[in-house]
């Protein structure tokens, strides 16, 4: 297995361990929550550009690469929920995006006809990441004592809540824009 797809399914299994540190309990658990989380986003932009840089795009890194960022970020939204960091019907409409153009993708495959990214599903992804990033920055700040509070306090709130608005924002424009682009290819079966 080339190091892209073992990139690609570290962001699998690091997303059970973001989700370990995420529920914890012990001592500095919001903190390894964000250092695994930024550790698997990592994953994310290395994977892409080591395969494109060594020319080892395989079948597998296509089909996996979106499915693992959609489990690790889908994963975080629906965690935020149930601690109250996130509104429901915000994460419903995140995840109602990714099922729906991954749907759209299989029956594109159905066809023999392959789906790339778009520019506005990457502005989405990286808006979706930043989210995430600062909600959990805001959840673990207070674990780093006085400076945490200095550097981070006034700031990070605010900028949490704007973050997910806009991840919000592009999730839904950026899924109508493919959805619509593509709709040739649910139409035709009506």
């Amino acid at each position: 297995m080339n190091l892209p797809n073992r990139l690609t399914l570290s962001r699998l299994v690091l997303t059970l361990v973001f989700l370990i540190a995420e529920f914890g309990t012990f001592p500095y658990s919001e903190t390894c929550a964000l250092l695994v989380f930024g550790a698997a986003s990592l994953t994310d932009y290395f994977d892409g550009k080591i395969a494109r840089r060594d020319g080892i795009i395989t079948s597998f890194g296509t089909l996996m690469d979106p499915l693992a960022d959609k489990i690790l970020t889908c994963s975080a939204f629906i965690a935020f929920v149930g601690r109250g960091d996130v509104a429901a019907w915000m994460v419903v409409v995140i995840v109602a995006r990714e099922l729906a153009i991954t749907g759209l993708r299989l029956l594109a495959a159905s066809q023999h006809v392959v789906l790339a990214a778009e520019r506005y599903g990457k502005h989405k992804t990286i808006s979706q990441i930043v989210a995430i990033l600062a909600i959990l920055v805001a959840g673990s700040y207070p674990e780093w004592g006085s400076w945490g509070a200095a550097l981070c306090g006034p700031w990070v709130p605010p900028f949490a809540e704007v973050a997910k608005w806009l991840a919000v924002l592009l999730t839904m424009s950026s899924g109508g824009l493919y959805l619509a682009r593509n709709r040739n290819l649910f139409l035709q079966d009506l």
